[in-house]
């Protein structure tokens, strides 16, 4: 299982939503910039984003982006599913599909993909936003501001 580049840069945008957390508005250029992402791309991940409720936009000179909670309510969990949708190693496993499989009663390899996946949800449920911040600020420390997600 692999994230597509909606899942991981959409994460890395809200990282540096979140690493400016209470700074006022951060304009799309300079997330693009920062984290090396296209701005016509981040576009369209921060709309789905807004739509999802996790970001809001504020218009004008001062305008750009900005979380639309603290970063320590927001967890690495609520960004992917926005932008990925459910996680699963199968598709049989994902909440709309249980009880349409015939051998779903007696499947041996289902067990591993719910185990899979709940180990997944349970990792990227526990690590927030503001996690990412205060580990970025471990790494880096004084260094300045250098991206690596």
């Amino acid at each position: 299982m692999k994230l597509s580049t909606k899942g991981r840069y959409g994460l890395k945008a809200m990282f540096e939503l979140a690493l400016h957390y209470g700074e006022g508005p951060v304009v799309l250029r300079n997330i693009a910039e920062s984290q090396d992402i296209s701005e016509h791309y981040l576009e369209q991940l921060i709309a789905v984003l807004r739509k999802n409720g996790l970001a809001t936009s504020v218009r004008g000179a001062q305008g750009g982006y900005l979380l639309n909670d603290d970063p320590k309510n927001i967890t690495v969990g609520d960004v992917i599913r926005a932008l990925e949708g459910d996680i699963a190693p199968s598709e049989c496993v994902l909440d709309e599909n249980l009880g349409k499989c015939v051998k779903e009663d007696f499947c041996v390899t289902k067990n591993v993909w719910v185990k899979i996946r709940n180990s997944i949800n349970d990792v990227i449920d526990s690590i927030t936003l503001q996690d990412m911040v205060d580990d970025f600020i471990k790494i880096n420390g004084s260094k300045g501001y250098m991206y690596y997600i």
